[in-house]
C-alpha cells in the first residue's frame, strides 16, 4: 500500500471511530477524542462531560467499549483513557449534540438554539455561530444562523482559538445538520509578556511585530 493510500485509510478510520463514539456516548456528553497510534498500539483519549457514564461501575463500561472498538475496527491493543470537559458551553461537539438531542425531543430548532447560543455566551466565549439547515419549515430546504460576538473567520487567529463541530439529527420531515463554532478568547497569544530572571530587573518582551526589547542588566 502507498503512503498516500495509508493516510487515506487512517483519516477514514479516524472519521468512522468518531462517529462511533459520538453515537455510544451521546448520554455522557461526548466532546472529541484524541486518537495516537504507535508500535505498541492505539491510544484514544474521549473527553465528556460526564465520565462516570463512560467507566461504568468498576470500570465495566470502559472495558467493554475498548474491546468493542478492538473488535469493530481492529485496533492492535487499544487502550481508553477518560477525561472530563470542565466547562461543556465552550465545547462544541457537546453544544452540537445537545442541540440535536432538544430539537429530537419535540423543541423548536429556534428556542434550542437560541438557549444554546445564550449559554455558550455566558459561560465567556467571545463569539458563537450556530448553523442549522434541513427542511425546518417545508418541503423546501432551508438555512439559519444564529450569531452572538465576534468569531474570527480567517487568519491565523482563527486557527488559534475558533472550533467547530458538526452534527444532524433525523426528524419526520427529514436530516437536519446542526454546525457550532465557537470563538475561545482564552486562547488568543499574549501579546507582552514580562520575564523574571535572578538578579535583574523584569524585562518586558514584544512579541507583536517581532521586536524585543530588554532591560540594560543584560
Amino acid at each position: 500500500m502507498s503512503a498516500v493510500k495509508n493516510i487515506l485509510k487512517n483519516y477514514s478510520r479516524n472519521i468512522e471511530l468518531d462517529e462511533y463514539l459520538s453515537k455510544q456516548l451521546a448520554e455522557a456528553g461526548f466532546g472529541g477524542a484524541d486518537i495516537v497510534r504507535s508500535q505498541v498500539g492505539t491510544r484514544i483519549n474521549v473527553y465528556v462531560f460526564k465520565p462516570g457514564l463512560v467507566i461504568g461501575r468498576r470500570g465495566t463500561g470502559i472495558r467493554q467499549l475498548t474491546e468493542d472498538l478492538e473488535k469493530k475496527f481492529g485496533l492492535p491493543n487499544p487502550q481508553v483513557s477518560v477525561a472530563e470537559v470542565s466547562v461543556p458551553e465552550l465545547n462544541p461537539y457537546i453544544m452540537a449534540c445537545r442541540i440535536a438531542q432538544s430539537v429530537g425531543r419535540g423543541t423548536a430548532f429556534r428556542r434550542a438554539a437560541s438557549f444554546t447560543l445564550n449559554s455558550i455566551m455566558g459561560a465567556g466565549a467571545m463569539g458563537c455561530e450556530i448553523g442549522i439547515a434541513g427542511k425546518l419549515r417545508s418541503e423546501r430546504s432551508h438555512f439559519e444562523k444564529y450569531k452572538g460576538g465576534v468569531v474570527p473567520k480567517s487568519g491565523n487567529t482563527a486557527k488559534a482559538i475558533v472550533r467547530e463541530a458538526t452534527t444532524d439529527v433525523l426528524m419526520k420531515m427529514g436530516l437536519y445538520g446542526i454546525k457550532v463554532k465557537i470563538a475561545v478568547k482564552d486562547a488568543i497569544p499574549k501579546e507582552f509578556e514580562l520575564i523574571e530572571k535572578d538578579g535583574a530587573k523584569p524585562a518586558i518582551e514584544e512579541t507583536k511585530d517581532g521586536v524585543d526589547t530588554h532591560n540594560e542588566s543584560e
